[in-house]
């Protein structure tokens, strides 16, 4: 039977639960545990998928082709388990069964209430698929519950796992809080008073936390540790200091060096044992501290002002660095800077990248300023990645100045004569032919998740990958027309990767180029830092090179 590890979160939002909750998990497979970790989400939204990327951050596609919270990434990355549908879910997915139910009459009359119906089906999504991808029952299995402790939203959650721990009965489950312990300079003196405080309102819901991990900008001396260990009544062994750490990737070993995992065994019952097995995160970690070199990678996009937009990308260019051993310093760009014809202030821009990427998005603005930097890397011969909306871009741009079709565009844009990028209506899923309307609703309806593709055998990204047949995930709802795809080709892009039925475009490459790929899917949601995704790991691998012709 699992063992439950619930996390809340007091003070301040923002301090890095899914971080801890990621590490935690993989300190604790370090041991030899098999762990799953679960978000829920208290927003009223049924998924992120309609969400603004400023609201938000990214939204984490899975295999099975569920739109998620950007944790889910951090989850990934950090154990390698890949999430299903069943590990994230928000209070609008819940309310949304319950009263799909009653409408329904599954509750034979009863007044639907939040107790218990919907604490019952928040308890439901938190006991389902305990078991791993082999069949065998999980260890662990850790739940995140999104935002801060006295938030209206989140009151069922924290009800639910009040009630889930006295069902599972003692040593089954345990509650972690993390909070803020601020630094306030003008007193030159660490606070611990708002802890306290956080600590006392969750305990009044009936969650009395067993470990405390606390974020603060500076050591936490053991007479700090104790005075909150006897406010809070826990041992000071369990307050566990969270201090800024120099990379992601080095907080699972900081978290180890603190006692997290011992303490998290120990309040289970567990004696600690020997020491886990962290090499691989110390690989990383000395890979990161001590590159053989940098190269600089501009990425141009839409949502630039806010980095979580684009989390995972970011990480996948980090691992790409990882595997060559690499500092990746990103440059940042607006795509409306090229939105002109001013050719001066595009290279100015981009002359100082070693390479050029265009990731996803949705909407027409910036794309003219996208298709000006697909253009400046085709003839200026840098290395070009273009990420789904990229690969449409890299398509027009390859349309209108090489095949001759002045009007290319994409029907997301308005109406065109010319549509290489065009509203996909119907294909083939993984439960057969799918089916989609032009006015229909916009969540859940795009290409969601993975999907196979196969390659062409002598292509360059054959070559990267190492096979013809991959599988990769997906979210978007256009694709490139292969109506156009002769009068590209004789332009000169390749369309190396197609669907396995053959009539949908997934990768696009030039030959005659250093490094120019366009893929239809999202690499960076599989890329991990000790499983850099291969395209990463050679469009870092050709920056370094580019990097030593400039």
């Amino acid at each position: 039977m699992a063992r439950y590890i619930f996390i809340t979160g007091g003070v301040v939002s923002s301090l890095g639960k899914g971080l801890m909750a990621a590490s935690l998990a993989a300190l604790l497979q370090a041991r030899g545990y098999k762990v799953r970790i679960r978000k829920f989400d208290p927003y009223l939204n049924v998924d992120p998928g309609t969400m603004s990327p400023y609201q938000h951050g990214e939204v984490y596609v899975t295999d099975d082709g569920a739109e998620t919270d950007l944790d889910l990434g951090h989850y990934e990355r950090f154990t390698g388990v890949a999430a299903h549908q069943s590990d994230n879910v928000t209070s609008g997915r819940i309310y949304h069964q319950v009263i799909t139910r009653e409408r329904r009459g599954d509750y034979l009359g009863a007044t639907v209430q939040v107790i218990p119906h919907v604490t019952d089906a928040i308890k439901a999504f938190a006991r389902a698929d305990t078991i791993d991808e082999d069949g065998n029952d999980l260890d662990f299995v850790l739940c995140e519950i999104g935002g801060t402790v006295g938030d209206i939203e989140s009151l069922p959650f924290i009800e639910a796992i009040r009630q889930l721990k006295n069902e599972l009965g003692r040593g089954q489950s345990i509650s972690i809080h993390v909070t803020l312990v601020p630094y306030i300079a003008a007193a030159g003196e660490l606070k611990t008073k708002p802890t306290q405080h956080s600590v006392r309102e969750i305990a009044a819901l009936g969650v009395a936390p067993d470990v405390l991990v606390c974020r603060c900008e500076h050591p936490l001396p053991p007479s700090e540790r104790s005075k909150i260990a006897s406010f809070c009544n826990v041992p000071a062994a369990a307050v566990i200091p969270a201090l800024d750490a120099r990379s992601i990737y080095a907080v699972p070993l900081q978290y180890h060096a603190e006692g997290l995992d011992e303490e998290v065994l120990r309040a289970f019952g567990i004696e600690p044992g020997a020491a886990p097995d962290l090499s691989r995160w110390s690989d990383i970690v000395d890979r990161l501290t001590n590159p053989e070199g940098e190269v600089t990678v501009g990425v141009v996009g839409k949502y630039v002002g806010l980095q979580d937009a684009y989390k995972s990308l970011n990480e996948a260019l980090v691992h790409g660095g990882i595997a060559n051993r690499v500092k990746v310093n990103v440059r940042w760009i607006d795509a409306e800077l090229f939105e002109g014809d001013d050719q001066a202030e595009i290279a100015a821009h981009l002359e100082p990248c070693h390479a050029i990427l265009v990731p996803g998005a949705f909407g027409e603005r910036g794309a003219e300023g996208k298709i000006a930097s697909v253009r400046f890397a085709r003839e200026r011969q840098v290395p070009y990645f273009g990420i789904c909306f990229g690969m449409q871009m890299a398509c027009i741009e390859g349309a209108r100045d090489l095949a001759g079709i002045a009007g290319a565009s994409s029907t997301e844009f308005g109406p065109t004569e010319e549509p290489v990028v065009g509203l996909i209506t119907e294909w083939m899923g993984r439960d057969g032919l799918e089916k989609r309307e032009e006015q229909g609703d916009m969540g859940g309806t795009m290409r969601l998740g993975a999907y196979a593709a196969k390659l062409t055998g002598n292509s360059v990204v054959a070559s990267i990958y190492g096979t013809t047949d991959i599988s990769e995930r997906h979210r978007h709802r256009y694709e490139v027309n292969t109506h156009y795809k002769a009068a590209l080709e004789a332009g000169g892009l390749v369309f190396s990767g197609m669907s396995p039925d053959g009539t949908l475009p997934e990768i696009v490459e030039r030959p005659d180029h250093p490094w120019f790929v366009g893929v239809q899917f999202h690499p960076e949601l599989k890329s991990k830092p000790f499983d850099p995704h291969p395209l990463f790991a050679s469009f870092i691998e050709a920056a370094v090179k580019q990097s030593r012709l400039v």
